[in-house]
């Protein structure tokens, strides 16, 4: 499933970003002026709805990591997480560099976060990893596990700031430097994926070497992970665990403000970043206040977001399907099937979530 959510996310953003390239706007102006009115407020509310899970996960996830970091108390965590995240953002005024470098900063850390993890606990099998590539579900639990993985590998609140990234270039002369320019950006969106991607797998490839089979041991929370690697692993590897976890709640944070600017071109009205910040991050505060079992807000986050593609995904493909809109940047028929055959895919396994959870 996670190899699968990867190829779908570098197709999706290449798409994402090949639309802002060839319009010059990002994507939801383009909706906002193709589609009608209820049509736009719909994806604006739900595109919210999206931007609050989004921050729902970064501040469960770095507080998390503040606390098995310092042993700081969930609730002060989140509100350090608040003050780094309005930190980060100010960068913005300093120009998108330094904020750039502040993110590939971050995701340094969790890389190599992950990375010394992984080689710590050893254990791999080469076998045993090309049999997780057959897929197979053991119930509803790995189906919503699944849908999860989905929500937070493609990400629908970056889809919208991808096509935002590439609309606010320079545009190119002529058709060769479209060209030009589009085969760097499929170049950057595969790179960047794949180092993703790779992460990932080497998530679930650390807890396949460590816990399975601990049984009892091991109740699947992050705290229990994190205890996991010391005691099976030793500290080096609970300390890369828990700073990797931070880094990813923190760079998130501010990607996520970025998609809700992005977003505001549902409505023809801009929000200030930082008020917009502020806004979000108090459904988060409060559900970590409420003292709400983190991993659980973690899962559910997940699952909202996959829910939340379809509402990117399928007027980014009837968009980009469009010659007037895109010029000699139109999809080509096998890549609009393509997007049709994604949409579908995740919207299929949505509707059987939901049809498990409500019909059981």
């Amino acid at each position: 499933m996670l190899v699968s959510a990867c190829l779908v996310a570098m197709f999706v953003q290449h798409l994402s970003a090949k639309t802002g390239l060839a319009t010059g706007r990002d994507l939801p102006t383009l909706c906002r002026d193709t589609f009608r009115r209820p049509v736009v407020l719909g994806l604006w509310a739900q595109a919210e709805v999206v931007a609050m899970a989004t921050d729902l996960a970064e501040f469960v996830g770095a507080a998390i990591g503040l606390n098995l970091l310092f042993g700081i108390p969930m609730l002060p965590a989140a509100l350090i997480t608040a003050v780094v995240s309005f930190a980060i953002l100010a960068l913005q005024r300093r120009g998108y560099r330094p904020f750039e470098l502040a993110i590939v900063f971050l995701l340094g850390v969790i890389g190599f976060g992950f990375l010394y993890t992984l080689l710590a606990a050893g254990g791999q099998s080469a076998s045993a990893l090309a049999s997780g590539m057959v897929p197979t579900f053991a119930g509803i639990d790995s189906v919503v596990l699944a849908i999860g993985i989905i929500g937070a590998t493609v990400m629908p609140h970056v889809i919208y700031l991808h096509s935002a990234l590439t609309a606010d270039r320079p545009a190119p002369d002529g058709p060769a430097e479209r060209r030009r320019a589009l085969r760097v950006l499929r170049a950057d969106t595969t790179m960047g994926l794949s180092m993703a991607g790779l992460i990932n797998l080497s998530m679930l490839c650390v807890a396949a070497a460590v816990f399975h089979g601990a049984g009892e041991g091991f109740d699947g929370s992050l705290e229990g992970a994190h205890q996991g690697f010391a005691q099976l692993v030793g500290g080096g590897a609970a300390l890369a665990f828990a700073a990797a976890l931070l880094a990813s709640g923190l760079s998130s944070s501010g990607v996520g403000t970025y998609s809700g600017q992005a977003m505001q071109g549902f409505l023809r009205r801009r929000i200030p970043l930082f008020l917009r910040r502020g806004i979000t991050m108090v459904p988060a505060l409060a559900v970590i206040g409420l003292g709400v079992q983190p991993d659980t807000v973690l899962l559910l986050s997940q699952v909202v977001l996959s829910f939340g593609i379809p509402f990117a995904l399928i007027p980014l493909v009837l968009i980009s399907r469009r010659r007037d809109l895109m010029g000699d940047l139109v999809n080509r028929p096998v890549t609009t099937f393509a997007g049709a055959v994604a949409a579908a895919l995740i919207s299929g396994v949505n509707v059987y979530l939901l049809h498990q959870l409500i019909l059981g």
